[in-house]
């Protein structure tokens, strides 16, 4: 018997441990920690907190009449009722790692894409700044590639 009621172990990805509504709400609030560049700080912030989530959710309910007015009401309440499982900050995180790799992975397709793009400037464009063409990245840059499809011969499984 422990005193702490809980697991200490990471959640499982493939199970569903929050309804469909929290994970929504989960995976929207990760999209805008990346999407505004606050990926390192929310993380050290919610590992930090990892313990102390149910009191977290407890002082969002404090400051429900103040948070009503400025934000949806249900994406608030969906919000703190999934920080009351311990899980839910553990999930918090994976998201935000998650969307953060997808971002960076895609900002690495973007700088490649326009060092291959400055090799056909000028000298006076590349290294002066002067007269820069204007460009517009490609959506095949942008969107994230396709992954290849693995088959398993039965040659290699011996």
């Amino acid at each position: 018997m422990s005193f702490f009621h809980g697991s200490t172990e990471f959640p499982d990805p493939e199970e569903k441990s929050l309804p469909e509504e929290e994970e929504q709400v989960l995976e929207r609030l990760a999209k805008q920690v990346v999407k505004r560049g606050m990926t390192v700080p929310a993380i050290i912030f919610l590992e930090s907190i990892k313990p102390l989530n149910f009191i977290g959710s407890q002082m969002l309910v404090f400051f429900e009449p103040i948070v009503q007015s400025l934000f949806n009401f249900k994406d608030y309440n969906t919000f703190r009722s999934a920080l009351e499982k311990r899980e839910s900050v553990e999930i918090l995180i994976q998201k935000i790692e998650a969307h953060d790799a997808v971002d960076h992975e895609r900002e690495k397709r973007v700088k490649k894409w326009l060092k291959q793009e400055k090799k056909n400037w000028k000298w006076y464009q590349r290294y002066l700044g002067i007269f820069v063409p204007k460009y517009q990245i490609p959506e095949e840059v942008l969107s994230p590639p396709e992954q290849p499809k693995v088959i398993d011969s039965p040659d290699s499984k011996q």
